[in-house]
């Protein structure tokens, strides 16, 4: 049995792309249980996972779950959350990765379909909400202890290390800046992600008030990944590997400090660059 005194770690989706890859990172890079989920076939996803995993320490067998779930059905993210209280009753939430997405291309008004866009919507937008609304009760509040952090040298070329506060990381995209839109076009996909903007730097208020510096939420870019969902613009594109943005992203937010002005409730690129709404 794992004892999760330290915490532990979730990442919802990761059946596939960057939400695969950065569970493979915490799996490998942590000694932390790891929450997954995916929509369907959970048991190859976690196959294949533990088939990607160099763990460090710690038997990923027994420190990976990986729990059903739809981000557009609440019911099977409040069956998540009870999982999880059940299996792990005092433990924190020490970083969350919720990166749910889905494109619908519009080029022109004239392409807006109701239903799709709702999708985009549903997806994109009301899905990092819900999983928030369930997640937030494990994150830590004022009272509680920070997380050790390890202070071991170590034996992998890992970059980062968990922070002693928690991170709560919701996948936004450059695409959904209101000021970095000069081309047009993409409407639900960017009216749904700029969002995401609005959801991180709401939470991280509410955070602000109930754990101060024992937890932050942010906003991420992840860059131009090369995953099945760009598959359509890999021609003729630089684009990152999932693995790659995932690690760069983890090394970025794990060096963000929870003070007040240091850009917690804001979002930030893979180059630790700082999207603005």
């Amino acid at each position: 049995m794992v004892s999760p005194g330290n915490g532990f770690a979730l990442v919802a989706p990761a059946s596939k792309g960057l939400g695969f890859a950065f569970a493979q990172q915490l799996l490998s890079h942590t000694n932390l249980p790891v929450i997954a989920t995916a929509r369907r076939n959970c048991d190859e996803v976690r196959d294949s996972l533990l088939k990607a995993v160099k763990s460090r320490s710690g038997d990923p067998r027994e420190r990976l779950r990986v729990l059903q779930m739809d981000v557009t059905d609440e019911s099977t993210i409040q069956a998540m959350a009870s999982h999880i209280r059940g299996e792990y009753p005092d433990a924190a939430l020490r970083i969350a990765i919720t990166v749910p997405g889905i494109l619908h291309v519009e080029k022109s008004p004239s392409q807006i379909d109701a239903a799709s866009a709702l999708n985009s919507y549903k997806v994109n937008a009301l899905g990092p909400m819900l999983l928030m609304k369930h997640l937030a009760p494990f994150l830590p509040t004022k009272s509680s202890k920070p997380f050790l952090v390890d202070s071991q040298p170590r034996k992998d070329d890992c970059s980062w290390n968990l922070p002693s506060h928690a991170i709560y990381a919701m996948m936004a995209a450059r695409v959904g800046s209101i000021s970095d839109n000069a081309t047009g076009g993409w409407y639900s996909y960017r009216a749904s992600k700029a969002s995401v903007f609005q959801i991180a730097k709401t939470f991280d208020l509410y955070l602000r008030t109930r754990s101060n510096d024992r937890a932050l939420a942010i906003a991420m870019h992840p860059g131009t990944v090369q995953t099945d969902f760009t598959k359509e613009y890999w021609d003729g594109r630089n684009m990152l590997q999932p693995l790659d943005s995932a690690n760069r992203l983890l090394q970025f937010l794990c060096t963000m400090e929870p003070g007040n002005n240091d850009g917690r409730g804001r979002c930030w690129d893979w180059k630790g660059e700082e999207v603005l709404p």
